[in-house]
């Protein structure tokens, strides 16, 4: 299933089912899982780790040096989780010595031009669309969907459940279940039609609404709305994640429309 144009360095591990197109290259300490398949002019560098049933698309280099001028060539990993397809010239660079990995989940798509920057984290079942990129150290949830032509500034967080409008610039943290979208980015309403495509309940989704209710419409701030939330809404996953979430934001949260 390797065709004789592609060049594979003998050190490289591939399942046996893997296919490999000609005038792909493969270099050294790459491990690639059963059943994927690599295009015509791919090139996977050392470090990368791709998963079960990965599709990689004429053009994408995967696990390249970072473009960081603090890399000191350490051994860090590029990793690519099952089934996730990677379009034309996508680029994943591999981490530096903060995480030491950069990972792209499982069931995700990466449209063409997408840029994942050093240490970067992406959860599972993500979309990101064309020519999104990705500053090093951003952390996207599951579940998240990011429309084409979008930049997310290095060290953002991107929780679960959310999507961002096409263009945007994201500059300040992106909490669970929303919509954002407007320049400033800004709060848009909660992703109801995402939630209830994967199960989310409407009793779920109301209280989802109503603690975004009291954190971007009432008027207060992030520390008086968060003791109001505690009190008034029993626990529940969304509740804490969601809580979790605005807690621990080290760049700050993008504020309500028209804050």
């Amino acid at each position: 299933m390797i065709q004789p144009l592609a060049y594979i360095h003998p050190e490289a591990k591939l399942a046996p089912s893997v296919v490999v197109e000609p005038f792909a290259v493969i270099h050294k300490n790459v491990e690639i899982g059963e059943g994927s398949w690599i295009g015509s002019h791919a090139v996977i560098m050392e470090g990368a780790r791709i998963g079960k049933n990965v599709k990689v698309f004429p053009g994408a280099v995967i696990s390249s040096v970072p473009q960081d001028l603090k890399f000191e060539g350490e051994d860090t990993i590029a990793v690519v989780g099952d089934n996730t397809v990677v379009r034309e010239c996508v680029t994943i660079s591999r981490g530096t010595k903060d995480k030491y990995k950069t990972v792209v989940g499982a069931n995700c798509l990466l449209m063409a031009y997408v840029h994942v920057a050093h240490d970067c984290i992406i959860g599972d079942n993500c979309i990101i669309a064309n020519t999104v990129q990705l500053a090093g150290h951003v952390e996207v949830d599951d579940w998240v969907v990011i429309g084409g032509s979008s930049a997310v500034h290095q060290f953002v967080k991107i929780g679960a459940h959310s999507m961002i409008s096409g263009g945007s610039l994201v500059r300040k943290d992106v909490p669970p279940f929303v919509k954002a979208a407007r320049e400033p980015l800004s709060y848009a309403g909660i992703n109801s039609i995402g939630l209830r495509r994967r199960g989310f309940t409407s009793e779920q989704i109301s209280q989802v609404q109503e603690i975004y209710r009291i954190l971007y419409l009432s008027g207060v701030n992030n520390t008086t709305a968060m003791d109001k939330i505690e009190m008034e809404f029993a626990a529940s996953d969304e509740r804490d994640l969601i809580l979790n979430f605005f807690r621990n934001s080290e760049r700050g949260m993008m504020k309500g429309y028209g804050a």
